[in-house]
């Protein structure tokens, strides 16, 4: 079975928001339209605390861009975004939730970033997506969402780990490319872990 994982189409990492993704509005009627052809499609939903530690607001003289030790691990910061019961952390309207089975969020521990839907950045605890899936038969999974180079690529780096076939549709996502060429980087990543491309030459 098949099924379609949709990551992060929230207020904040779009147009307006606070973390916007260049473009990322683009993606939500392409959403609208694939989900129609999956029986199991669920969400992914940054959900992080006031106090998250990702957050440069919350280590004086610290800015977006900065890098730290988080939770042992190294962390970007980013600018406040997805505080949990927000209209920045909301779905964004439009979007056809209408036949979702599940959303599963993520990033709600303060010690530690999570950018993939399925585990923490460090592997820490799982989300729960990936034993949902296998519990309903999944085999295989298909992405798409923001951002291509974060929380697309590190869900789909875990669902193959997991034992998931991976296929991204690359016309339903759209890149932070921080640093020029991470979008490339990211899409060569999966490739090379051995996920399926769509939508890329």
């Amino acid at each position: 079975m098949k099924a379609l994982i949709l990551v992060d189409l929230q207020n904040d990492f779009v147009e307006g928001g606070a973390l916007p993704v260049p473009d990322g509005k683009a993606v939500i009627p392409i959403a609208n339209t694939v989900q129609t052809a999956f029986d199991l499609v669920v969400g992914t939903q940054d959900w992080h605390p006031p106090d998250h530690g990702s957050f440069a607001a919350n280590h004086p003289g610290k800015k977006p861009g900065d890098q730290i030790t988080l939770g042992g691990l190294p962390q970007m910061l980013w600018p406040v975004h997805c505080v949990q019961g927000t209209r920045g952390a909301d779905f964004v309207p439009g979007l056809d939730r209408s036949q979702w089975a599940a959303v599963f969020q993520k990033g709600t521990n303060q010690d530690i970033d999570s950018y993939s839907g399925f585990f923490d950045n460090g592997h820490r605890q799982a989300t729960g997506l990936g034993d949902f899936l296998k519990k309903k038969g999944v085999t295989e999974v298909v992405v798409m969402g923001l951002a291509t180079d974060y929380c697309v690529k590190f869900t789909v780096l875990d669902a193959l780990k997991l034992g998931f076939r991976a296929d991204v549709i690359l016309p339903g996502c759209r890149g932070v490319n921080l640093q020029k060429g991470d979008v490339e980087h990211a899409i060569e990543e999966m490739r090379g872990a051995g996920a399926r491309i769509a939508g890329h030459s």
